[in-house]
């Protein structure tokens, strides 16, 4: 076999369907749909034709929120209340677009997400001010007071303490996410990925702290909807989750840490028990640690020359799968994210044996055709094994060059907030992606830098509900323009640490 050949092998799920080769563009932050939240749009249409006519294995659209009350931003899919031919017709065009032409061979993924407690104040789907529901009654943020006043201000202007869930709530919320998968069904979708990274579920111990069963058995929630939703789907419908490590504290250096690890791999070793899950997507971070919104280059070291941040972590669990035979069709692949900059990363993550598959998501929008290149490098029998020239450079974010920053003796004695720095990098990529799906340019501006991609982002003039002349909309829009632009420029002394 050709050494270049690995990427671009089959991959068999449990479920039946198979993936025609290992590159999976996996889920963005889009900030493409209507405020506040709705189905796909032209937009979207656009974007994931941009990556459906390059071979991926698999694409996972962007959150796809089960609850209208529980967004991120404001400009997230939503599942409607209500399935009807009406309302499954935008997705089912999305999955359409994502399946390509009659050539196309890449699995279509919806991704269901529920924001929970990190559902933002204004921006959430609620009205001012109301609590989102959460696990137990902890402030995103809470952890976060040793960084300083300021860090604990903006947490409190974002995130409302959030309601403890009832069983009557977490019987609707296991509902959302049966009907999402239902939505995925009939829209033609191949199948859904849940989204219980990044703190948004019961795992992690910062923020449930319950003393019912779902305090004991933390994964009883995820039990009961992945139960659920193949209760209701036929046998071939592919059924993933993203697993976030940093719920476990993998990053802290402490004695704990081994009796983390393998707290995570005791619930990993349980979902494989279930037998019913395809793939496990392993992530990191949450947005009160949100590495996973940092540039690579920020949390990366030359001691990790993968660069892949939770290597570590995915090949400590395919060792684990290793137990169960090749001839057992019910072993999850894993699929691991972060990290993976040139045709080197990938092929060191496949041989070191850290992941079935390889996740890339902002090299999706930096180089939206990556798989037909490196299929053409392929047929002219370069070494991509051995290359480990970046797909594309990565933006440098910093506002001012390094030492010319003006409150750059102010700043330092005031705490970092690290969601804000992480933010500029989120936003760069949203603006790129919006390239992408208007103006179809594959070519990234790196001339956009940290403040104007926070402007570009918010102040979006091609925003969808700005081209329907709807008076409550457009106020809408001017008031989140007002509210994001005090909380990001108030506090824009400590946006300079984005690099």
């Amino acid at each position: 076999m050709n050494r270049n050949d690995t990427i671009f092998t089959e991959q068999l799920l449990p479920c039946g369907k198979t993936i025609p080769n290992r590159l999976v563009k996996v889920a963005m932050y889009e900030h493409l749909s209507s405020i506040p939240g709705g189905p796909p749009n032209d937009f979207h249409y656009e974007l994931y034709s941009a990556w459906s006519k390059h071979d991926w294995g698999m694409i996972v659209t962007g959150n796809v929120q089960v609850s209208k009350q529980h967004l991120t931003l404001g400009r997230d899919m939503v599942v409607p209340k209500v399935l009807t031919i009406q309302t499954f017709q935008p997705f089912q065009r999305l999955a359409q677009v994502m399946h390509g032409d009659q050539h196309s061979q890449s699995l279509a993924i919806m991704q269901l997400s529920h924001a929970g407690r990190q559902s933002s104040n204004i921006l959430g789907g609620r009205l001012p001010f109301v609590s989102p529901l959460g696990p137990s009654a902890v402030r995103f943020g809470h952890s976060k007071r040793s960084e300083g006043v300021i860090s604990n201000i903006f947490h409190r202007l974002l995130f409302q303490t959030p309601k403890a869930m009832s069983s009557a709530d977490i019987d609707n919320v296991v509902s959302e996410f049966v009907r999402g998968a239902s939505l995925a069904l009939q829209s033609d979708f191949d199948g859904v990925q849940l989204h219980v990274a990044h703190g948004s579920q019961f795992l992690s111990p910062k923020s449930n702290t319950r003393t019912d069963e779902y305090s004991y058995h933390s994964l009883l929630l995820l039990s009961r909807i992945v139960n659920a939703i193949r209760e209701v789907v036929p046998r071939d419908f592919v059924l993933g989750i993203k697993f976030n490590t940093s719920d476990y504290s993998l990053f802290e250096e402490s004695e704990a840490k081994v009796a983390q690890e393998e707290r995570a791999l005791t619930h990993l070793r349980q979902v494989v028990s279930w037998r019913t899950v395809d793939f496990i997507e392993i992530s990191g971070g949450d947005y009160e640690n949100p590495e996973f919104m940092l540039n690579s280059s920020s949390v990366t070291s030359a001691k990790n020359p993968r660069q892949a941040f939770f290597a570590h972590f995915s090949s400590k669990l395919m060792k684990e799968l290793s137990s169960v035979t090749s001839s057992d069709q019910c072993a999850p692949l894993i699929l691991l994210t972060g990290g993976l900059r040139s045709p080197a990363h990938l092929y060191t993550a496949l041989r070191s044996d850290h992941a079935h598959l390889l996740g890339l998501g902002r090299a999706s929008v930096l180089c939206p055709n990556l798989p037909s290149v490196l299929k053409r490098r392929r047929a002219a029998e370069a070494d991509l094994s051995s290359d480990v020239t970046p797909f594309k450079p990565e933006p440098d974010l910093r506002f001012w060059p390094s030492g010319r920053e003006p409150w750059r003796c102010i700043r330092r004695h005031f705490p970092k907030v690290k969601l804000i720095g992480a933010g500029v990098g989120m936003a760069w990529y949203v603006v790129m992606i919006r390239r992408l799906a208007k103006e179809r340019i594959r070519r990234p501006d790196y001339n956009i830098g940290g403040l104007g991609a926070i402007t570009k982002m918010w102040v979006w003039i091609d925003a969808p509900e700005l081209q329907q002349t709807n008076s409550i909309s457009l106020a809408i829009y001017v008031l989140m323009l007002v509210l994001m632009w005090y909380l990001y420029l108030g506090s824009r002394s400590f946006l300079f640490d984005s690099h």
